[in-house]
């Protein structure tokens, strides 16, 4: 599931309601608490060299940031600009797009 500001919660066990799961995982994992586990991040660059994805401390939730959002291009920077993102998606949970993958 996608959301507004860019955050994505990709689930690795799907339920049923496949919008209720993702925007309970994002309500309770998407607001960031500095000095906790919350504030942590890990950017990796797409090899695409579309932008980045920047990591959360759930597996199931990243954050994209497009090649041309971020002034300055370090990671420090798109890090921080992603995990506030996430915790803007966070608290808002405007869910903007909702897709399962097919079953094998």
């Amino acid at each position: 599931m996608l959301f507004e500001h860019g955050t994505c919660v990709v689930l690795e066990h799907p339920a049923a309601d496949l919008t209720e799961q993702a925007v309970g995982i994002l309500r309770e994992f998407g607001p960031v608490h500095v000095a906790t586990p919350a504030g942590d991040f890990r950017v990796l660059e797409l090899n695409t060299g579309e932008g980045w994805l920047v990591t959360s401390h759930h597996p199931d939730v990243v954050t994209f940031v497009p090649r041309d959002d971020p002034e300055d291009p370090s990671h420090l920077a798109v890090g921080i600009l992603g995990r506030s993102r996430r915790d803007r998606d966070g608290t808002e949970l405007r869910a903007v797009h909702v897709e399962a993958a097919p079953l094998p």
